[in-house]
């Protein structure tokens, strides 16, 4: 009988050992009361101490391996140092012991991942327990942080609106598994809010104008819109107050500590005429929509009355929690007099505080960092120090969510005593280009971890904005809460494709190291918020002329034409994994989608110069390489038809699943305001064939016109032509979706073909 998979390298167990050393040794530096480095403690084959109180973990690898688990024993342990888990095996039998359940949970994964045994994904699980485990003497391995957050407020909003209590369950599954204890919890606020404004008197058919449709949820919770898509359904409402009560009741049962939503001041436009003496202000309308919203001055009596009776309401239906969040001014700027702009500052966080301790004392505070980088013109150092200066250090805790595009935390002394959580963003609108930056990662958190001035940095965040993209990066991620510097990329990667694929190779490995250059060592995709317009490609972005300056993707797309030729040369047995297969896939249109942007860039060059074979002749070669693409792509985890369906299923009446799929078509086009369109542009089957390309075949259009007229092309009416096309498109009935290749391999290997046989000299640029 075999010990571990027949692939097992043995330098698996010694490479684990030096990962436990290393991390260790970085948490011993730097977190107060740290346990030792290495511990070698008395046999946990003797230790059954609290294994009821981790059943929900023995519970959790049950599902997830689809079989009882009786080889390995869990054990919680009630101790009060950070957060730690130990391993061992003997006599064949698995034994894990740790001082938190989500500590207890990552510890058995990353194992389990070690020895080549598990991998669990959003895309899919591959599960090969052994039969029995080779003895490994008991180690034990501290966290980085204290607090391991994750999610993003419009993850809400770009990934989950349609997500059913099964699919919420895979997730909190997953969060366990990589050890997230401080959750960003979302759903089932309407639901409250629908009370509050009640009994301030807001009148349902005014709340009907109110509430923004499912899909722009987070962005009314923010104060951003309101009345965007709407009405929202009381039948969404309810759906999503129940939804919230089965999650935070699973967070609890991992002893996740989540973040939930309390009142930052924004109310509805009604209150301006309702409470005419209160200081409500009218804020700028965001991000190009045409209606302002409306914010609660914190220092006016109202302000407390509303906001303590929002978190009451709030606790008796979901429960007292510790983390509230409140982001008073996400994208939009505080209103602040010119000669007493630090006082206001001040006296804004000091309110917005107080409101929240007048009913939970010890609750403390969350915000997101974001306002600070993405609005730096207005948030100078003097004004960051001013807002804070009067909340509690141990009361407040900042996300600082964006340090894969901004520097806050340094320039701001760690927030100036402030607990403080450090992280990244990385997906940005649940946009999925296949991209990550591990080098980054890795080395941005160690500097953090050991700058002078980190302050009170007490967490790690991972906030993804939607999710589905690049797993790999995720996996990593959270890897390096725990892990730290020992997460060398190269080495992580022979464990990760071992744990996935359940096996590696000299040739697989060398292409995965082409992807990690290539690819994975990119920090922020740039081309998706590209002079102001959105979009992960160009194909994807509305069409325009401008685009003839964009000067291509980051990372090196001729080194990922070349790992991709190397993975479609394996033999057929390394090809043979639908891991595999759906990673191929992946890279693979990330690739042609790259390709098809040049070639958008020649056609539209070539109708402009006047040389409209050459631009008919560079049209051709991208429509095609546009529906091999979208055919590709269809076993793919999303697609625009299940983006659709899921909302659809959504309803429980043929109204409501038309007005869901209107909302969810919407969301991932034109979105809303002036400046937002493709900002959730996805990378799906039915987006490449019926949205981009017919979207980009009205403008090629109208240029071959001017050009066969010699007439020059008046951008403004096509601008107005392609805005009423997006508009036509949402009401349209989708046509089927393309067949996807029974053989992906060979599919792969077609479009590198055509890639190679449609390739412009880089002259005609």
């Amino acid at each position: 009988m075999h010990l571990f998979p027949m692939n097992l390298s043995p330098l698996n167990l010694s490479q684990f050992r030096r990962k436990v050393l290393a991390s260790c040794l970085l948490a011993g530096a730097l977190l107060t009361g740290c346990s030792p480095v290495v511990e070698q403690p008395q046999s946990l084959v003797a230790e059954q101490q609290n294994s009821a109180a981790a059943e929900p973990v023995r519970q959790l690898f049950e599902r997830v391996a689809g079989q009882a688990v009786p080889h390995v024993h869990f054990s919680l342990v009630n101790d009060e140092l950070p957060d730690w888990y130990q391993v061992e095996a003997k006599s064949g039998q698995l034994y894990v012991s740790a001082n938190a359940l989500t500590a207890l949970s990552y510890g058995t994964y990353e194992y389990l991942r070690q020895i080549g045994a598990m991998s669990v994904s959003w895309e899919g699980n591959r599960v090969q327990l052994p039969q029995q485990f080779a003895d490994y003497p008991a180690e034990r391995v501290t966290a980085l942080f204290q607090q391991r957050a994750y999610l993003n407020v419009c993850a809400y909003g770009y990934t989950t609106p349609w997500w059913s209590w099964d699919r919420w369950q895979q997730e909190l599954d997953w969060m366990a598994l990589h050890g997230v204890n401080n959750p960003v919890a979302m759903e089932g606020q309407e639901y409250i809010w629908q009370q509050l404004w009640r009994e301030f008197g807001v009148s349902d058919e005014e709340l009907a104008a109110y509430f923004s449709g499912p899909a722009f949820t987070p962005w009314q919770r923010m104060g951003n819109i309101e009345g965007h898509e709407g009405p929202l359904p009381q039948a969404y409402i309810d759906k999503k107050h129940q939804l919230q009560k089965q999650i935070l009741q699973k967070m609890a049962s991992y002893d996740m500590k989540p973040v939930v939503p309390a009142f930052s001041g924004y109310v509805p436009e009604q209150f301006v005429k309702m409470f005419p003496d209160a200081r409500i202000i009218e804020m700028k309308a965001w991000s190009g929509f045409p209606k302002p919203t409306y914010w609660l001055d914190p220092a006016d009596p109202l302000f407390a009355k509303v906001a303590k009776r929002f978190i009451e309401l709030y606790n008796a239906e979901y429960g007292e929690q510790h983390y509230y969040l409140m982001d008073a001014f996400n994208e939009m700027l505080p209103p602040v007099s010119s000669d007493n702009r630090y006082q206001d500052l001040a006296g804004y966080g000091e309110a917005l505080y107080q409101s929240l301790a007048q009913v939970v004392p010890n609750a403390t505070w969350v915000m997101q960092g974001w306002m600070f980088g993405s609005d730096r013109h207005f948030w100078d150092l003097e004004s960051i120090q001013a807002f804070l200066s009067r909340i509690p250090d141990d009361k407040m805790m900042i996300h600082d969510i964006g340090n894969d595009r901004y520097d806050v935390w340094q320039g701001a002394k760690g927030f100036y005593g402030k607990q403080w959580v450090f992280g990244f963003i990385h997906n940005y609108g649940g946009s999925n280009p296949v991209y990550a930056d591990f080098d980054f990662y890795r080395e941005k958190t160690a500097y953090a971890l050991n700058h002078e001035e980190k302050g009170n940095l007490t967490g790690y965040g991972v906030f993804p904005e939607g999710i589905h993209g690049t797993s790999s990066a995720y996996e990593y991620m959270f890897d390096v809460a725990w892990q730290g510097q020992a997460t060398a990329p190269t080495e992580w990667l022979q464990q990760y494709l071992n744990a996935r694929y359940g096996s590696t190779s000299p040739a697989l490995l060398s292409a995965w190291n082409k992807l990690y250059k290539a690819v994975l060592s990119t920090r922020y995709w740039d081309p998706r918020w590209w002079e102001g317009s959105a979009g992960a490609y160009l194909l994807f972005k509305r069409p325009s002329t401008e685009y003839l300056r964009s000067t291509g993707a980051p990372g090196d797309l001729a080194l990922l034409d070349q790992a991709l030729q190397q993975l479609v040369a394996l033999p057929a047995k390394e090809q043979s994994t639908a891991l595999f297969r759906y990673d191929l896939v992946d890279f693979s249109r990330h690739a042609v989608t790259q390709h098809i942007d040049m070639l958008l860039q020649h056609t539209a060059l070539a109708y402009q110069q006047g040389k409209v074979e050459q631009g008919d002749n560079f049209r051709r070669q991208a429509e095609q390489l546009i529906l091999g693409v979208d055919a590709l792509i269809g076993g793919q985890q999303e697609t625009l038809y299940s983006w659709v369906n899921d909302a659809r299923a959504y309803a429980d009446t043929p109204e409501l699943a038309a007005f869901y799929e209107r909302n969810a078509r919407k969301q991932v086009t034109i979105w809303g305001g002036s400046s937002l369109k493709d900002y959730a542009s996805k990378a799906w089957q039915g987006m490449y064939a019926h949205f981009y390309l017919p979207r980009w075949q009205v403008f090629f259009d109208a240029q071959r016109q001017a050009a066969l007229s010699g007439k020059p092309l008046d951008t403004a009416a096509l601008e107005q032509r392609l805005i009423e096309w997006e508009n036509a498109w949402l009401d349209q009935q989708l046509p089927p979706a393309s067949t996807v290749p029974a053989d992906v391999v060979s599919a792969v290997k077609a479009l590198q073909q055509l890639v190679t046989a449609s390739k412009a000299p880089p002259s005609n640029l």
